[in-house]
C-alpha cells in the first residue's frame, strides 16, 4: 500500500521530464527562467531537507507545512509570463504539475513521522507500512533533487548557448 505514496513523485518526475526534455529545449529559457526553475527547485529541497534532518513535533509539523505551502506558491510564480513564451500544451503540463506539487509534498509529510519511527494512526501505519523503503526513498527523491539543481544550474547557465525563445 505504501507504493501508492510514491504515485505522484513518479508522475511529477515524468512531468518534469517531459517539460525539460521537451519544451523547454526546444524553446530555450530565457534569462529569468534560469533563475527562477533553480529557485523553485531551492524550495522543495528546502522541505525535503527538512524532513530528513529535522525531528518531527508538532512544531516542526507547522513549520513543514508553512514550508510546503511557500514552495507550492511560488513555483506558480512565472505563469503570469509563460503565456507569452510558452505553447497551450507546455502550460496545460505546468497546471498538472502545480496540481502534483502539494500532493507530493503532503505525502512526503505523511512519510516523515513514519521513517522517524513516530506513533500515527492506525490507517496512517497500515498505508505507510515499509519505514525503510520510505526512508530510502526520501533521501533518494532529495539526491535526485541535488542533481536535478545541479543540472538546472549548469546546463542552462553555463552549456546552454544563447538561442531565441520561441513559442510553439
Amino acid at each position: 500500500m505504501w507504493i501508492l505514496a510514491i504515485l505522484p513523485f513518479a508522475l511529477q518526475a515524468l512531468g518534469m521530464a517531459f517539460d525539460e526534455g521537451y519544451f523547454h529545449i526546444r524553446r530555450g529559457l530565457p534569462r529569468w527562467e534560469r533563475i527562477g526553475h533553480p529557485i523553485d527547485t531551492c524550495s522543495v529541497l528546502l522541505c525535503m531537507g527538512f524532513l530528513l534532518f529535522i525531528p518531527f513535533s508538532s512544531l516542526t509539523l507547522t513549520i513543514y507545512i508553512a514550508l510546503a505551502i511557500f514552495s507550492s506558491i511560488l513555483v506558480t510564480k512565472d505563469e503570469f509570463v509563460h503565456k507569452e513564451y510558452c505553447p497551450a500544451w507546455e502550460n496545460w503540463l505546468h497546471a498538472v504539475l502545480f496540481t502534483l506539487h502539494p500532493i507530493t509534498l503532503t505525502c512526503a509529510g505523511f512519510m516523515w513521522p513514519v521513517v522517524q519511527d513516530v506513533e500515527v494512526t492506525p490507517w496512517i501505519a497500515r498505508w505507510l507500512n515499509h519505514k525503510e523503503a520510505l526512508r530510502l526513498f526520501l533521501q533518494m527523491q532529495f539526491g535526485a533533487m541535488l542533481f536535478f539543481l545541479g543540472y538546472q544550474i549548469i546546463f542552462w547557465n553555463v552549456i546552454w548557448k544563447e538561442k531565441p525563445v520561441l513559442k510553439q
